[in-house]
């Protein structure tokens, strides 16, 4: 008798878990039909910039954008995100696709990039490396998974006539196989610089590369605010330069590059603390939660 009640409880546990599953899916289907996507021309009015959009991409405002990061990923507020760009052919609906773009900026002052032509990346791919094994125990006892910066994914580049660079990592969560893509973009301007930071799979590394040559050359800041415009008699110098960006400014400001990666992945300047891992969270929200 005790087999028939244990099979009959173990259904009623798979249909309350499928019908949990079902709502959270409804749910969060209604939340991505709620959000205002723009498209065009968009003035990021915070950061003194523009994005010129192509057909390619849709724009949600901070509000919207919030609403994406907290509500259907799981991420904490942060008042310092000023959008998100959506890819159309990636839609939120999709988990096995979705990506997305999350913008901020930094005032901290006009970013130096004479040191750019000089930095040895791969010497500073080793100390990032290190320094990310040795926060993995404050990482833990934080409630937060261990993490492997495995390398590049694309060596860090600085186009000095445009004042743009970018980078991405690759990065290994807990010794899984599925491996995370971290791509970053900085647009420097004259008074600081803008963030664009985008997270997916290292399977589509390829796509999101292409991609984000095109942000890229969509993003500028307003006349009077780019990186040529700087007047060294009135404006104000950042404390780093091109190296402390990619390693992670708040490490360069604070003096603890070895501890970069405890303030970026658990403090949440640049990429905020779910959002690296994306494809688990919305997985969460279209069925495919642990039972």
């Amino acid at each position: 008798m005790l087999k028939p009640l244990f099979a009959a409880l173990a259904l009623l546990a798979a249909g309350h878990v499928a019908a949990q599953e079902d709502t959270q899916r409804k749910a969060a289907q209604q939340l991505i039909d709620s959000l205002q996507f723009q498209s065009g021309t968009i003035n990021v009015a915070a950061a003194h910039a523009t994005l010129n959009l192509n057909s390619q991409f849709r724009f949600l405002d901070a509000q919207n954008a919030q609403r994406v990061l907290s509500d259907l990923w799981g991420n904490p507020p942060d008042s310092e995100v000023l959008g998100m760009l959506v890819p159309v052919a990636a839609p939120l609906s999709d988990p096995q696709k979705s990506w997305a773009v999350v913008i901020s900026y930094d005032a901290d002052g006009h970013v130096s990039d004479s040191d750019a032509a000089s930095t040895d990346y791969d010497a500073m791919l080793k100390e990032m490396q290190q320094g990310t094994a040795e926060a993995n125990s404050e990482r833990k006892r934080l409630g937060y998974r261990e993490v492997e910066l495995v390398g590049w994914a694309t060596k860090p580049h600085y186009d000095a006539q445009t004042a743009k660079l970018y980078w991405a990592k690759e990065l290994a969560f807990n010794g899984g196989h599925e491996h995370t893509l971290n791509y970053d973009i900085r647009v420097l301007g004259r008074g600081g610089y803008l963030s664009l930071n985008a997270v997916a799979s290292m399977s589509q590394l390829h796509q999101i590369e292409s991609e984000m040559q095109n942000v890229i050359a969509m993003t500028e800041f307003d006349q009077g605010q780019r990186y040529g415009d700087f007047n060294a008699s009135t404006d104000k110098v950042a404390a780093y330069g091109i190296a402390a960006l990619v390693a992670g400014a708040i490490a360069a400001k604070a003096g603890l590059f070895a501890k970069l990666l405890v303030m970026l992945l658990a403090f949440k300047k640049f990429v905020i603390i779910g959002f690296v891992a994306v494809a688990a969270a919305v997985r969460k929200f279209f069925g495919r939660a642990k039972t």
